[in-house]
């Protein structure tokens, strides 16, 4: 499995080498935007059993964070990543704790609530968050380079392509190291039988409320990085649909993997795109493929691979 991941980061360092289209590589900038976002998904969702429906309001309270800061304090982006973390964090833990007795449906209920009050509330603050035109003049990122100096990311697509790939390369090893401690197991055991785990003496609730800090953050980093990527932020941008795609591309990667939440993202960022020649059955084949392919492969797509012996999954089965 680390032999396919250091060779994912080659051929992802390589592309920009490959292909000289700022329009491909933007495409493949907003499905690393979508990874971060299903990495952070997938702690909750994945990991610790936890339905969410509201994760775009955490990707919309870091991109305002940064925003906010960048505009009115003049924070730059580097040291702006950790607030817009730590607030997102802040917050999935605030919601956590009134929800710690919800589960199933409910649960599912309550964050879809959430997502849209946070919306709303961006929407509705006009003095602070611009109401419904956004906020706009948000600084881009900047990098010293030897002999070059300050270079500004600008509007060029290359640089942003990097910066998403070295976050997501982060999160994802974040993540993996995660999943295999005691903490991932604990999750892992609440996620099968929350009444079991805490029978055996896991302390469930502050678990629960770890997780949704953890994947809260995780999405807060993605909304800096879309905050001054963009340059302007409106609440439209933060909506249920949003959330309802990320969390598509968890179940189809498989859930509770880390590699499948990076290529269901891959899969769902990429294929409207792919599909844009058809205009006017776009949306209608897109449709068919998702449900073709959770079809075929209800485990998702890398639970179906290592089904099929790939990553190692009939050495695991074997065992097994």
């Amino acid at each position: 499995m680390m032999r396919w991941g250091v060779g994912s980061l080659i051929v992802a360092c390589a592309v920009p080498l490959i292909t000289r289209s700022a329009y491909h590589i933007d495409v493949l900038t907003g499905a690393g935007l979508y990874a971060l976002l299903a990495l952070g998904l997938n702690v909750v969702v994945g990991f610790t059993g936890l339905l969410h429906l509201g994760y775009a309001a955490f990707f919309a309270i870091g991109a305002y964070t940064y925003a906010l800061l960048n505009l009115h304090v003049g924070v730059p982006f580097w040291l702006g990543l950790l607030p817009a973390a730590a607030m997102a964090g802040l917050c999935g833990v605030l919601l956590g704790i009134p929800v710690m007795r919800v589960r199933g449906d409910y649960l599912a209920i309550v964050t879809l609530g959430f997502g849209e009050i946070v919306r709303i509330l961006f929407t509705n603050l006009e003095p602070w968050t611009g109401g419904p035109n956004g906020l706009l003049g948000i600084a881009h990122p900047t990098m010293w380079i030897p002999g070059k100096g300050v270079v500004d990311f600008g509007v060029r697509s290359v640089p942003y392509y990097y910066l998403v790939v070295a976050l997501t390369t982060l999160v994802t090893v974040v993540c993996v190291r995660m999943n295999r401690s005691r903490v991932g197991r604990a999750w892992a055991a609440i996620r099968e039988d929350e009444v079991a785990a805490g029978c055996a003496g896991i302390n469930t609730v502050q678990l629960k409320l770890l997780a949704q800090g953890c994947g809260a953050a995780i999405g807060g980093v993605a909304g800096a990085v879309f905050a001054a990527k963009q340059g302007t932020i409106t609440p439209d941008s933060f909506d249920f649909i949003l959330s309802v795609m990320v969390l598509a591309m968890v179940v189809l990667g498989g859930l509770g993997r880390v590699s499948g939440a990076i290529v269901g993202a891959m899969v769902l960022g990429v294929l409207p795109e792919v599909l844009r020649g058809v205009e006017q059955f776009r949306m209608l084949l897109f449709g068919l493929v998702m449900i073709a392919m959770m079809r075929l492969c209800p485990q998702g797509i890398m639970g179906a691979l290592r089904d099929r012996g790939w990553f190692g999954g009939a050495h695991v089965a074997s065992a097994a």
